[in-house]
């Protein structure tokens, strides 16, 4: 299951990941992350078993933890197949089909929002998002 992990600036300076990490003996795969001095946010997998074990351990030091149980979600009627989300997803969610019609993959999305960003006729949507 992918989860949103926010930091606030007050622990952002504070390894809370890491120590989650040790604490529970749960690992995360972490598919993006994003840090500065104001906040952070990491994208991650985590085994759904394993989930209020680490939700537990990440909250109560702060963090606020969000699945990410919706991704993305095409609208074919707007879309043009112009394959710009192909050029920028960064797990290849969207693909070529024999017929060279666009093709989506949703178990493959991270939701990082690039795609949504590049599309050029608002066919992408990021469900957590609306």
């Amino acid at each position: 299951m992918k989860i949103k992990i926010n930091i606030s600036s007050e622990t952002v300076v504070r390894p809370i990941i890491a120590e989650s990490i040790l604490e529970t003996g749960v690992l995360l795969n972490v598919s993006q992350a994003h840090f500065d001095r104001s906040h952070g946010e990491v994208v991650a997998d985590v085994l759904e078993e394993h989930y209020d074990k680490m939700y537990q351990a990440l909250t109560s030091r702060g963090a606020r933890v969000t699945k990410l149980d919706a991704p993305i979600e095409w609208n074919e009627d707007e879309c043009v197949e112009c394959s710009a989300c192909m050029s920028v997803c960064p797990t290849r969610v969207f693909s070529l089909d024999e017929d060279y019609s666009l093709k989506v993959d949703q178990a493959k999305c991270i939701q990082c929002g690039t795609c949504v960003e590049m599309c050029p006729h608002r066919a992408l949507t990021l469900l957590n998002n609306k």
